[in-house]
């Protein structure tokens, strides 16, 4: 977090929870002209907003009015995006191994 981020919540922000990843996410003591409170997160370690939980999210953006509790037996973990690093995605046949051969309705453009 940046030096003015820091001076900011400490003079105005007010805590209002922890996510898994150890994000901390803070609202503003005082309401603006509409009612609304600014609303942030402190990211622990690189700030990379794909590790912000959907729950956490919803609430960021005024969706909810508070983090969404628990979660759904068909809800998978949440995982931060990936790309880069040893555990992202990559298709078998990039990864060195072979593509499957192709099925019969493909047939190759010939010149």
């Amino acid at each position: 977090m940046h030096l003015g981020t820091k001076i900011y919540t400490l003079l105005r922000g007010k805590l209002v929870g922890k996510d898994s990843f150890g994000n901390c996410y803070f609202e503003s003591r005082k309401a603006d002209k509409e009612g609304a409170r600014k609303r942030w997160v402190a990211y622990k370690g690189l700030a990379e907003p794909s590790k912000v939980p959907p729950e956490w999210h919803g609430w960021l953006h005024y969706t909810f009015n508070a983090p969404l509790e628990g979660k759904y037996n068909w809800q998978k973990d949440f995982l931060p995006n990936l790309t880069g690093t040893d555990l992202a995605y990559m298709p078998p046949a990039v990864k060195g191994g072979t593509r499957d051969k192709a099925t019969g309705d493909y047939e190759a453009w010939k010149p």
